[in-house]
């Protein structure tokens, strides 16, 4: 089974560490404060305000910071700025060893994704499909600090995945299997295959999620997954929100899910809110989860195996 870190508690100390595209000052020192007056304490990694064009820094600085941020014991908590473009360029840099000798929480999404995968497959360690830094604002919805805590500061087991109360699951193929669940962001997906970062998804769950892509990008995307096999090493299906995605050739996103993804009579179920949506369910990668697509729920199942 997979490592679950320790809880985060108020008083912990959280790392701050920018992974991919730049964030600017005044948003980090905002959204720092917030984390401040939630009580907990904060260090910023050596890159966190960096620009170096598309990316913060080079990918071999900003793998030292993350990999400092995992030696350092007074650290509890690793938090990315934001996600963006770049994360997956650091992976060559990380030494996975070190990091599964030193399990710590660390959350994200969106180009994150790549990143929260490896360490599981690499690493042993679950992961938290969840909020960062930028997300810390006064207009986050109680839904997202709720979900966020309740999976990174508790061990609360069984926990139910649940939608906000205006927003449905829908499940789409019935059945009910139970497996750990990896995934995220498709463009951070998709761009992994081929090399050795690849998502394995034989025996486990899958969950997608996606932002600002047209129908016919996502048709691209899902077919290079079925084509690579990872719908069919797969368990189950969670399809996520594409938000923002706009029909093509008068087809939409939810057409595309009916026209692929139903006929391979996997458990499935859609609408999951969770990823660049404005509401964000926490999603812990490589933990066990049994997914019911008969009667609509997702439950995070306790790990065997917890870091103390």
């Amino acid at each position: 089974m997979a490592i679950r870190p320790p809880v985060l508690k108020r008083g912990d100390t959280i790392g701050l560490v920018t992974l991919g595209t730049p964030l600017e000052a005044n948003t980090i020192n905002t959204r720092v404060q917030v984390l401040r007056n939630l009580g907990f304490n904060i260090v910023f990694g050596n890159y966190v305000y960096s620009h170096n064009g598309i990316v913060a820094a080079s990918a071999k600085h900003r793998a030292d910071d993350l990999m400092n941020m995992f030696r350092d014991p007074s650290v509890d908590m690793i938090l990315a700025t934001r996600g963006g473009t770049g994360v997956q360029s650091i992976l060559p840099y990380l030494n996975f060893d070190v990091i599964r000798q030193n399990p710590k929480i660390i959350s994200g999404y969106s180009d994150m994704t790549v990143l929260l995968n490896s360490l599981y497959q690499f690493s042993n360690l679950i992961t938290f499909h969840s909020l960062m830094l930028i997300d810390f604002r006064p207009e986050t919805p109680a839904y997202n600090f709720n979900q966020f805590f309740e999976e990174t500061s508790t061990f609360i087991s069984p926990r139910t995945i649940t939608n906000p109360p205006d927003i449905a699951l829908r499940s789409l193929v019935p059945g009910n299997v139970t497996g750990p669940i990896v995934g995220g962001n498709m463009t951070s997906l998709v761009n992994a295959i081929g090399t050795p970062y690849e998502i394995n998804t034989h025996g486990k769950i899958l969950f997608l999620e996606e932002t600002h892509a047209p129908a016919t990008m996502i048709y691209r995307y899902l077919i290079q997954l079925l084509m690579s096999g990872k719908f069919q090493d797969c368990l189950g299906i969670i399809m996520g929100e594409c938000t923002n995605c706009p029909v093509s050739y008068r087809t939409s996103y939810e057409d595309l899910i009916n026209a692929l993804l139903v006929p391979l009579k996997k458990p499935l179920i859609a609408n999951l809110a969770s990823g660049h949506g404005f509401y964000k369910a926490a999603i812990p990668i490589g933990a066990n989860v049994n997914l019911n697509a008969t009667d609509s729920t997702i439950t995070v199942l306790e790990p065997t195996v917890t870091a103390l």
